[in-house]
């Protein structure tokens, strides 16, 4: 199958970002998770630097926000050069709308949903995207396990990308391993983030060959 392997840079090494980049540039992109410490417990970086970190990334910018006030924040992001911006569809006041904004600003436009929340409210905006992430841990910290209750959603998500005959990506993100990647891919993701099965390898080029891999198995 055809997939994407997108590191988050929330388990690189916060004091050599630039060379954990230059590490990840086998990658499809880079994950980058933007935390305010409100809709989620967690606090990560805001715009400067992720602005700075876009000028020596080797990588396109996957950005997911999880953040409160999505309407107001996430064009800036797009402005900036970040090419996929990702918000929450919990934090978003007008999703439409916003996802319209971000495309006009020239980036990718994704929606994310929490492991709870329902897929099917958002079916019928599936063409105003680029990219839906189903979150396969709760939003906020690295290194959680993968829940599988989410593989139905995944399942549902999928299909529905398929009956709707839009054209975007199923992105999952939390607790992705050479294990769990076959699931995910096997319920229909093609687009998946892992952290520490990534970051905490000694081979980073290595670690990313093996998940792609054994998605392309599926």
């Amino acid at each position: 199958m055809d997939c994407h392997i997108h590191p988050s840079i929330l388990s690189a090494d916060f004091a050599n970002f630039e060379r954990d980049l230059q590490r990840i540039s086998s990658a499809d992109a880079v994950h980058v998770d933007v935390m305010d410490n409100h809709f989620v417990p967690n606090l990560s970086w805001g715009p400067a630097v992720v602005k700075r970190l876009r000028e020596v990334s080797p990588l396109p910018f996957d950005v997911h926000l999880m953040i409160e006030d999505a309407d107001r924040w996430a064009p800036e992001y797009a402005q900036m050069g970040c090419e996929s911006v990702t918000f929450h569809a919990e934090a978003a006041q007008a999703p439409i709308r916003l996802a319209r904004s971000l495309r006009a600003e020239g980036a990718q436009t994704g929606m994310a949903l929490r492991p709870a929340t329902a897929v099917e409210p958002y079916l019928d905006m599936l063409s105003e995207l680029d990219m839906l992430l189903i979150m396969t841990v709760e939003p906020g910290f690295g290194g959680q396990a993968f829940l599988e209750v989410t593989l139905p959603k995944i399942r549902r998500a999928a299909e529905a990308i398929a009956g709707s005959g839009a054209q975007l990506r199923l992105q999952v993100d939390g607790g992705i391993t050479e294990e769990t990647i076959v699931r995910a891919a096997e319920a229909g993701a093609d687009t998946f983030v892992a952290g520490s099965s990534v970051f905490g390898a000694e081979d980073l080029s290595a670690a990313i060959s093996a998940l792609r891999e054994k998605a392309r198995t599926v």
